[in-house]
Order: structure tokens, then sequence, then C-alpha cells
């Protein structure tokens, strides 16, 4: 990884001479908005391999980490209803199947009927799967505050704000509900 200390913070980069060439091309557009965005969406594409590449090493695709890590941090007996996993990250009651499909295979959680519903059907983490997804976590937070550490920790504690702010834009912070479109010109269609 680049250490952008080294490289120069404010140093032209790619969406500089491509907001530049739209600049050229369309002065009638304000173009600034591509700065933030398309630096966002590259970060985040950059972000997401880095942090695949740790979940793989433990033999887990990104899903399969969802999926392990949210029966974890439930706390004992680590177990939910499928449908508490479909709510907790956000995947259809298909997309869910397939990745608990998986996880069993693998040994790594289990399934049984809901002692409080008997047309009910929990998902509990095995002891393996246990070993697994607290492996891979301390990993996983190892490897996010590497990440974190390339940014000095007043931009990284502004950073949290401002990207809290914006996406309480999108969803409702208290539960991670989407929110209607952002009105503007592109929303109204």
């Amino acid at each position: 990884m680049i250490d952008p200390m080294t490289t120069g913070d404010d140093a032209p980069d790619r969406l500089d001479r491509i907001q530049e060439a739209w600049r050229s091309e369309r002065p009638d557009l304000d173009v600034r908005p591509q700065g933030v965005i398309g630096r966002l969406h590259r970060v985040a594409g950059h972000l997401t391999e880095e942090l695949v590449a740790v979940y793989r090493r433990h033999g887990l695709g990104e899903g399969d980490f969802d999926v392990l890590a949210t029966l974890r941090r439930a706390g004992a007996p680590y177990e939910r209803t499928p449908g508490d996993l479909c709510a907790n990250t956000l995947v259809t009651s298909g997309a869910m199947t397939k990745r608990v499909d998986r996880l069993e295979a693998a040994g790594l959680v289990s399934r049984r009927v809901s002692e409080t519903d008997g047309r009910g059907r929990v998902v509990a983490l095995t002891p393996r799967g246990r070993e697994v997804i607290d492996a891979a976590f301390t990993d996983h937070m190892a490897n996010e505050r590497r990440l974190l550490d390339a940014l000095d920790p007043a931009d990284a504690e502004q950073l949290e704000r401002v990207l809290r702010r914006w996406l309480a834009v999108f969803e409702d912070p208290r539960d991670g509900a989407r929110r209607p479109p952002v009105s503007g010109p592109a929303a109204s269609g």
C-alpha cells in the first residue's frame, strides 16, 4: 500500500484529470461532486479488496463473514432466526439460505427447529464456527486498524463524523432502514 503521507496528499490525481477534462468539455456543469463521489467510490473498492483478502485467509467469503459475525455478536448461545440474519445482513431470504447452506456444509453453523415456534428455524454457530469467526474477526480488526492508520487520527475522526451524517441521509441511524431517495433533480425523475 502506498503511504499517502509520502506521495503528497494534495497532488493531482486521476479524478482531478477527469474533472478537468469534463470542465473543458462541459463548462456549463459543476463537476465538483465527482471529486467526492468518485474518490469515495474508488476508496470503497480498494477497501473491499483489502477486507476480502483477510476473509479468504480464513476460508470465508464476504457474505460468510457477515453471517458468522452476526451470529457471534448476538452473544451466547450465538444463534438467530433466518429472518433476523436477513435483517442484520441486509440480504434476501434466498441469498441467506445459500449462505447458511454453505456454512452448514462447512460445519460452521447448524440449523434446528425453534424451541418457541415449531415452524421456525434457528441458525447457530458451531464450536468450530466460533473458532473461525473469532480468528477472522481478530485479523479483520487488525486489518481495519492498518487501513485506517494511513490517515491522521484527527482526519479519521472527522471522516467518521462526516460519513455518519451523510449515511443518515440514506438510512435511519436507529435501525438502518433505507430512507426515500434524496430529493433533487435526479431523484424526481
